[in-house]
């Protein structure tokens, strides 16, 4: 951990806001898997919730890679020489900024389900893990709004169609709608839970 905090803080462009929100969502999910663990008494579902954080921390990790070498390809098409094919040139930067903004994408939509499941685990699981379970939920709510965020600007940036860009930010703001709802219903139920 103290190795990926020195490498985000380094003069360099990745790790960057996609990695964070990716590695925020997959701290929620190991978070989410914890409590579920620890929810067998009361809730029959809870190893198979379990194993599904278990997936989902796997694929936020793995996303974290995948945003770097998408935001290197991103620099990589930026810095081919205008001059000569401007058409292979533009076709690569826009293939670069698709991938760039199709993987925060998946991130905040992990994310959001996390955030669901927390907030699951909150009023089903264990009383005694409640404070877990609500902070993986505001993470969970923290990692789609980033990622949300970078979406937007990559689609701004990669002239994409009118129709796939207005796809892409309606399934980010989708995502960030869906994760709040979630962290308010989990601070709702935590609430209720210690003045209860």
């Amino acid at each position: 951990m103290r190795d990926f905090l020195d490498q985000v803080a380094a003069r360099t462009p990745t790790p960057g806001g996609g990695g964070a929100a990716a590695v925020t969502a997959a701290l929620a999910a190991g978070l989410v898997a914890m409590v579920a663990r620890f929810s067998a008494a009361q809730l029959p579902a809870a190893g198979g919730l379990a194993g599904r954080a278990d997936q989902l921390r796997e694929r936020a990790a793995a996303l974290a890679d995948q945003d770097a070498a998408a935001y290197r390809a991103v620099l990589g098409a930026y810095r081919l020489p205008p001059a000569g094919d401007s058409s292979e040139r533009q076709e690569r930067i826009a293939t670069a900024l698709h991938e760039a903004t199709t993987t925060p994408l998946e991130i905040a939509e992990i994310a959001a389900h996390l955030a669901g499941l927390a907030a699951d685990l909150i009023t089903q699981g264990n009383p005694n893990l409640r404070g877990d379970a609500t902070v993986a939920a505001h993470l969970a709510e923290a990692s789609a709004r980033g990622a949300a965020a970078l979406v937007r600007i990559n689609v701004d940036l990669g002239d994409l169609p009118r129709g796939l860009s207005g796809e892409l930010t309606g399934r980010a703001a989708s995502a960030v709608a869906t994760a709040q709802a979630a962290t308010a219903r989990a601070s709702a139920a935590a609430q209720a839970g210690w003045s209860g």
